[in-house]
């Protein structure tokens, strides 16, 4: 993670000065750090980081003036990897943000910050054009039902290899997760390929396009 580049967006000053201070002391560099959504936009014009870490709520209302910034960087900087932080759980906020690509894009609470590892992980992924989702949010779509559901295709397992997936968790991860071996995910994610009229494809890209579907149902 070294020569990182970040660009921090939080209102609340101890949690700024915290993710700051978390990010330099494990060796990426902090290139900026703001607390509203326009200073954001600003400073990544000016100077594009690896990715930016982003609050969802930011004055001048406190609704949804981080995501929207968010939003607004993918459409500018589609490089730039987004990281968005919330206090809740909001399925919509995922949904908007991954929009059309899944690529270096993530959805955490803010909670996940207090487990350093994960957190610095899934900045890692996030800004080498992975997904991270996090698994309330996962745990949720997964529990909800709709008339002409594709996931209905998948047997009990394999929609937990996806939810999994969704999380941004590689093949050994998940196998780790579930304590079957490698080969058994891979027949998993095979099955849901193909249970998802998923065609052949670089395999990157088919778990990004099976990750939206399971977004969007």
């Amino acid at each position: 993670m070294a020569g990182m580049r970040v660009v921090v967006a939080e209102d609340s000053v101890l949690l700024r000065e915290g993710l700051v201070r978390l990010l330099r002391e494990s060796g990426l560099e902090v290139v900026a750090a703001v607390d509203r959504g326009d200073r954001l936009l600003s400073a990544i014009d000016r100077d594009p980081p690896d990715i930016a870490i982003v609050d969802v709520r930011m004055p001048p209302t406190f609704s949804d003036e981080g995501l929207r910034a968010a939003l607004e960087v993918r459409e500018r900087h589609p490089g730039v990897g987004v990281l968005v932080l919330s206090q809740y759980v909001e399925e919509r906020y995922a949904s908007d943000l991954i929009g059309r690509s899944a690529h270096g894009v993530g959805y955490l609470l803010k909670d996940r910050v207090a487990d350093v590892e994960d957190f610095l992980d899934a900045v890692r992924r996030i800004a080498g054009g992975g997904a991270v989702i996090d698994p309330e949010v996962v745990a949720q779509l997964l529990g909800r039902r709709r008339r002409d559901d594709p996931l209905e295709r998948l047997t009990p397992r394999e929609r937990e290899v996806l939810g999994l997936m969704a999380e941004g968790r590689s093949n050994a991860a998940i196998a780790a997760e579930l304590v079957v071996s490698d080969g058994a995910v891979e027949k998993h994610v095979s099955n849901i390929f193909a249970k998802l009229h998923l065609a052949p494809a670089e395999s990157d890209h088919r778990r990004v396009l099976a990750v939206l579907t399971y977004l969007r149902v």
